[in-house]
This record gives C-alpha cells, structure tokens and sequence, in this order.
C-alpha cells in the first residue's frame, strides 16, 4: 500500500511537471524559456490537484467530521457564491503580502512562499507572518463552510526523507496556529508532499524558491 502511494505521487509529479515544460516560452529576444503568470497559475492548481488526489481519503474524513461537529453545509447552488465573496475577501486581505489566491473551480487555493513563512530548514512560522495568518483566520471564521487542507511543499534539494518530514511540520505548523487561534480543528488535515508535487523547475533556484511552499486549500462543504 505504501509503495502504491509512492508510486501515484511519483507520477503525479511527472504529470505536473509535463504541464509546466508544455507551458514555457521561448523568448524571441533573449532565448530564455518563460512561463506566463496564467500558466503559474494553472501548475500551482494542477499541484495542489495532485496532493489532494492522493488525499481523497483525508478530504473525505475531513468532511465528515466536520459535518459531524455541527459545522454547517452548502446547497449546491449555493456553492459559487459562497466561495466569490469568500476568494474576493481573501484576495483584498492579502494583496502585497507575497500569498497568491488561485481558484480552481468552486475551491480556492493559498499559496504561502516558505521564504516568507519559515526560516531556512525550519517549520517555526516566522513572528511577522502572524499578521498574513491572522487575516486568514479572519475570513475563513466568517466563512466556515469549508474544511483546510494544507500540505507542505520542498524542493529537491537534500534527501527525500528530510524533506517529506520538513514538509510535514510545516503544514502541521501552520494546522496548529489557525487551531490555536480558533478554526475548529474538525476542519483541519494537514500532509507533506516532500518534493512530489512542484510546481516549477529544481533546476533553477527560482524554480526552488517556488517549489518551498505551503499551500491552503478551501473546499466547500457539501453532502
């Protein structure tokens, strides 16, 4: 079972990265290969669509325990309009912040640098990302219709053992602030990808940069 599991996230990863070679440009100009801002978009959607392919299981849980806990659901036709006001809000509380909102059907996804989250080789949020974590919670306890699923990213630098364990303590960090600061943990799962889901190239150190992330997920709740 565990080696199935390595096996799908390897793929996935081999999927991903096909989309994002497929996604470059070549400059007439200089020679260099680009990847426009709505392709980025696209492979952080296509990523995180990955993580949470190999999560099911947990999102389903998920779901159910939070239904479970008294949490509210949404009509299906309520779905939409649920999450355009609730992506609005997020994207006006974290504009120059240096997290990006992606929404990929009626989920959003948050994309958090690990450059600005943690220091180097560590899963202890920095003190001035409070703020940036703190606006979160703001609009994810006005809109608590959706359950968290926040996994940890790395690049492929260093061994896969340390960085699918560095991976796993950042999402858990990052769980652990918004149940501390009262998001009903029900609500909550947290995974490490290691570096089986990048969203650019570890050849470059831009492309590691982008690939040392936390990404926050919000599903709608729904039966």
């Amino acid at each position: 079972m565990i080696e199935n599991s390595r096996f799908r996230m390897r793929a996935m990863a081999v999927v991903v990265m096909v989309g994002f070679l497929a996604s470059c440009t070549t400059d007439p100009y200089t020679g260099e290969s680009k990847v426009s801002n709505t392709a980025k978009g696209a492979m952080i959607g296509a990523a995180a669509g990955a993580a949470v392919g190999a999560l099911s299981g947990s999102r389903d849980r998920g779901k159910r325990a939070a239904i479970g806990a008294g949490i509210g659901v949404l009509a299906g036709g309520a779905v939409g309009a649920y999450m355009d006001v609730q992506e609005k809000k997020l994207r006006e509380q974290l504009q120059g912040t240096g997290v990006s909102v992606t929404r990929v059907g009626d989920e959003i996804i948050l994309n958090m640098p690990g450059n600005i989250t943690f220091s180097t080789d560590s899963a202890d949020i920095r003190s001035d990302f409070y703020p940036v974590l703190n606006s979160v919670v703001s609009v994810l306890k006005e809109y608590n219709k959706t359950i968290l699923e926040i996994t940890g990213h790395t690049d492929n630098t260093g061994s896969a053992e340390h960085n699918q364990q560095l991976s796993e303590r950042r999402a858990s960090s990052v769980g652990s602030y918004f149940s501390a600061q009262g998001i009903q943990y029900q609500r909550i799962s947290t995974a490490g990808m290691g570096f089986n889901s990048p969203v650019a190239s570890n050849n470059t150190a831009e492309g590691r940069q982008q690939n040392r992330r936390v990404e926050l997920r919000l599903v709608p709740l729904t039966q």
